[in-house]
């Protein structure tokens, strides 16, 4: 069931929580009609009563009784007005009770619907006003049934009830409103907590695309480009092109199956068992970066490569590929320079450096997403990487990563 198939048991206030109190609500719900109704009917029936006390006094001119009914009738109808102006209405029956005891129902019913939908400061004045003006009604128009001091304190304990009551129920729908609105709003909350956990999922998933296939489809493109601008290559080097071709693009397949396993569960890809890079296969990437025509010089001056963290010797690697990537793009044809240093409790430190490009190059279509991949890679590695072109003209990569003592 939904909040609005109950509305018509809820006040106004409630039914439309995103109106202020002062706002005017046209809109009665069925509640409302029905309080209204016996709201009415309480007040004539408190005016009736104190009209057939009016009556059985012989002193009273029929003249005034006659006036007497008349204004009563007046104030119970303006009650109906009770929601539009509760103030006005309070402030007016307290004025018009001190002369007329037929209006004392209605006066009750208005400072209770003052109490319910104004503030305190409003209520608190109309409410000491009332209770100054107390005494002044016995003695104006007196009750022979009763003594003035039981007719003050009386009407006194009635204005302080119906205030404090309305109060309370203002009280009760203000707390269910910021209950509901605190609901709300973390529902809200959680669907942003959920559309960032799904956006940081897909950014993570579409970075490892990046800095896996990234290597393997560079190293198609430049071996499919040599085979087409070299159609008389010998046969020996068009076989060995047509291999590594061969084997990236199988590569290529296999890491693709890898990160869908990863998405489909742990249970769905009979890739889960399948070696991950570590410090210790960066000497295979270097020598397929050879296979492909690069020139890269290497400094490789780790102690125990074996002995690295697996997500260390991972980043390194990936750092690494996405580099030589970059060099290769950018800068095809210049000798590449890749320095690993450090050991356990000196952190690692790895380096890749190419000069500037001997021959202009055309801007590739969203260069620098892979950085920035790597960046975020080494800071949840709890390192750092720097990056940016180099006095000559190349470009640099650095990178620094922990690699706690044993």
């Amino acid at each position: 069931m939904t909040r609005t198939e109950y509305r018509w048991l809820l006040p106004s206030a409630m039914a439309d929580p995103e109106l202020p109190d002062d706002r005017v609500r046209t809109r009665r719900t069925v509640r409302d009609w029905a309080v209204d109704i016996t709201a009415f009917l309480i007040a004539a029936g408190i005016g009736m009563l104190a009209l057939g006390t009016i009556e059985a006094d012989d002193t009273t001119a029929d003249a005034v009784v006659f006036v007497d009914s008349i204004v009563g009738a007046v104030a119970c109808c303006a009650l109906w007005l009770r929601r539009r102006w509760p103030l006005g209405l309070a402030v007016a029956l307290t004025l018009v009770s001190v002369v007329e005891p037929v209006a004392a129902g209605a006066l009750l019913v208005a400072l209770f619907s003052l109490a319910v939908h104004r503030p305190f400061k409003p209520v608190a004045i109309v409410g000491a006003l009332a209770l100054v003006l107390v005494p002044l009604q016995p003695f104006l128009r007196p009750d022979p049934t009763t003594s003035f001091l039981a007719s003050v304190v009386f009407g006194v304990l009635l204005i302080l009830l119906v205030i404090s009551w309305g109060m309370a129920v203002r009280s009760r729908r203000q707390l269910v409103v910021s209950l509901r609105e605190r609901a709300r709003r973390a529902e809200a909350e959680a669907e942003l907590r959920a559309e960032q956990a799904q956006r940081l999922a897909r950014e993570a998933i579409a970075r490892e695309m990046h800095d896996v296939l990234a290597h393997r489809l560079t190293l198609l493109s430049v071996h499919a480009g040599a085979l087409e601008f070299r159609p008389d290559a010998p046969a020996a080097v068009v076989g060995r092109a047509a291999g590594v071709i061969r084997d990236s693009a199988h590569e290529a397949l296999q890491d693709l199956r890898e990160i869908i396993g990863v998405l489909r569960g742990p249970g769905d890809t009979d890739e889960a068992h399948r070696p991950q890079p570590t410090l210790a296969t960066l000497d295979a990437l270097v020598a397929e970066s050879r296979l492909a025509g690069m020139k890269v010089a290497v400094d490789n001056r780790v102690t125990e490569p074996r002995g690295a963290p697996a997500a260390t010797g991972r980043t390194v690697y990936r750092i690494a590929q996405e580099a030589l990537t970059n060099a290769r793009k950018h800068a095809p044809g210049t000798e590449v320079s890749l320095t690993v240093t450090g050991g356990p409790g000196d952190g690692l430190t790895v380096e890749v450096v190419n000069p500037a490009p001997t021959e202009p190059i055309e801007r590739v279509p969203g260069s620098g997403q892979g950085l920035i991949g790597l960046t975020e890679r080494a800071t949840l590695a709890g390192g750092e990487l720097e990056h940016g072109p180099t006095k000559d003209g190349g470009f640099a990569v650095r990178a620094r990563l922990p690699w706690p003592a044993a």
